[in-house]
Order: C-alpha cells, then sequence, then structure tokens
C-alpha cells in the first residue's frame, strides 16, 4: 500500500493489528502466522478504503483521545493531540473558578465529544452540554458519553451556535473548536483532512467567522467570572484575542501547541485583576 499516503507501511501494521486483535509487535513474534479468509478479506477492504485516503480512525471507527477511545464517524471531526492540550488546560483551572469543580461546561461544535466527555470524565462534580448542528454527530457524542460514563451529567442540544441554547442557562466555561480553515486553503488540505466534514472545517474568508459569532453571543450565556476556552487555527489565535478583548472580555491568554504554534485563545469574561492574572497564567502554561 502506497497511493501517496504518508506512511503506508505504519498505517498497514495499524490496520492489520485491528484485524487480528493484537499489538504490533505480535506481527513480529507470529509473523508466519497466516491469514484466514474472514481475516484476509477484512484486511484487504481496509487497506483498499486506506488506498483511497479514507482516515484510519473512519475505517476503525474510533480514536484515543486523552484517557478514553472514542467512537467516531464521518460525521464526526477526528479528535487530535493538540486538543488535549487544551482539554487539559482547562480541567487545570477548573479549581480556580469553582473550588468545589461544581462547573457548567458548554461546548459548542461539540462532534464527537471529545472536549466535554473528557472534562466531564476528569471533573466529577461537572456538568455540561454539547451543542452541534450536525444531528448525525450529537447521535455519536451522546453514545461517547453513554461509554464514558458520563451521560448523566451530559445533555445534548441540536443548535446552530447558541440560537437553541436557552439565555437562562449560564456557564462557568464555554469552550469551541469550531471550523478555522480559510476557505482557499481547503484545496491545499491532505487528501485525508479532507475526508472529513467540510462544515467541521471551514470558517470562512479568513477563517474566523464562527469565533465572530460566538464571541458575539457567549457573554450573554456565560456566569460573571466565565472562562471562554477556543482552539485556534495557525496564524489566528492573536487575531481570535483581540475579537474577544474587543467584545468586553476582561483578558486573555494564548497557548501554544506541541510544534510551537498558538492553538489555544482563553477569555476571562470578569475577574478580580489578581485572580485572572493567576488564572490565565495558568491557561498559558507549558505542561
Amino acid at each position: 500500500m502506497d497511493k501517496g499516503v504518508d506512511n503506508p507501511r505504519l498505517d498497514a501494521e495499524v490496520l492489520l493489528c485491528a484485524v487480528l486483535d493484537c499489538g504490533r509487535i505480535n506481527l513480529f513474534l507470529d509473523q508466519d502466522r497466516p491469514l484466514v479468509e474472514k481475516e484476509l478479506g477484512q484486511y484487504k477492504s481496509y487497506v483498499m478504503r486506506r488506498a483511497q485516503h479514507e482516515p484510519i480512525a473512519y475505517i476503525l471507527g474510533e480514536k484515543a483521545f486523552m484517557s478514553n477511545t472514542f467512537k467516531v464517524t464521518p460525521a464526526t471531526l477526528i479528535p487530535r493531540p493538540e486538543t488535549e492540550l487544551l482539554v487539559e488546560s482547562i480541567a487545570r483551572v477548573v479549581p480556580m473558578l469553582k473550588p468545589e469543580g461544581d462547573v457548567k461546561i458548554l461546548d459548542i461544535g461539540t462532534g464527537s465529544g471529545a472536549i466535554i466527555v473528557s472534562l466531564l470524565d476528569m471533573l466529577p462534580n461537572a456538568k455540561g452540554v454539547g451543542v452541534d448542528i450536525s444531528v448525525d454527530a450529537l447521535i455519536v457524542a451522546k453514545e461517547n458519553s453513554e461509554r464514558i460514563g458520563v451521560k448523566e451529567r451530559c445533555g445534548f442540544l441540536h443548535s446552530d451556535l447558541f440560537s437553541k441554547v436557552p439565555l437562562d442557562k449560564k456557564f462557568d466555561i464555554i469552550v469551541s473548536n469550531p471550523p478555522y480553515i480559510p476557505e482557499a486553503d481547503m484545496e491545499g488540505l491532505d487528501e485525508d483532512v479532507k475526508k472529513e466534514p467540510v462544515t467541521a472545517l471551514v470558517g470562512g474568508k479568513d477563517g474566523l467567522d464562527f469565533y465572530r459569532r460566538i464571541i458575539a453571543e457567549a457573554q450573554a450565556h456565560m456566569e460573571p467570572e466565565g472562562l471562554l476556552a477556543f482552539e485556534v487555527g495557525v496564524h489566528e489565535a492573536q487575531a481570535v484575542a483581540k475579537l474577544c478583548i474587543d467584545a468586553g472580555f476582561a483578558a486573555t491568554s494564548i497557548r501554544k501547541d506541541y510544534a510551537g504554534i498558538e492553538r489555544h485563545v482563553f477569555a476571562i469574561k470578569s475577574l478580580e485583576e489578581n485572580k485572572y492574572e493567576n488564572l490565565l497564567l495558568e491557561t498559558s502554561r507549558e505542561l
């Protein structure tokens, strides 16, 4: 298998491990073991799909994220390692917002539910709502909340951003990893990425359309000392932080990802200065 796939041997091994339900080391320890007809047929099917640049996560129907494995489908974005940093940053500052950890979290554009479900898994006193415009994505997210054991504390809502979120429901944390790829950049994306839902990727002409919409409405849905947290695209962090300040947020911070790219933006609605300085310093601190 090659077909322009970046790591054909690794992918072939991962797919074979899935067929045989074993670790990669077993492929070398049992390399003389022949595949039975059923295994061979399934493996050939997987390889053919991968040769068409279908992401491995979609082929296998799952993706590891944080300490859990999430179901994913072509209706959902595939969770990525940099988003784990966003989840970790939020979880780390929750005690500064609520010492007992009993925060209310809203996840805008929840997709597979990776962010909200992971946060609730890490924060046993927290409750949350995941919002998405895709009914198919919400079905997947709900299933993940059940599989990971947080369904009693996690609701899901079919909504275009805040359109169906009641104004009388206020949240301590609003988090979003919205579509942020500029329209002109779509053509240059890896073929694998192009297999993911376009509605979860494209953020308008400059990539900032969804940030503008979310920032404009977020404060009306936040507690007075609320935190807004975003994942952003390359070269977008400073612009998103400015949008937050221009909208009246008290202060912002930015955190870099593993590649040194400014990847996450945090904004505080209103806090005493000494409190929000410590909180935002913590969100930007590298692990």
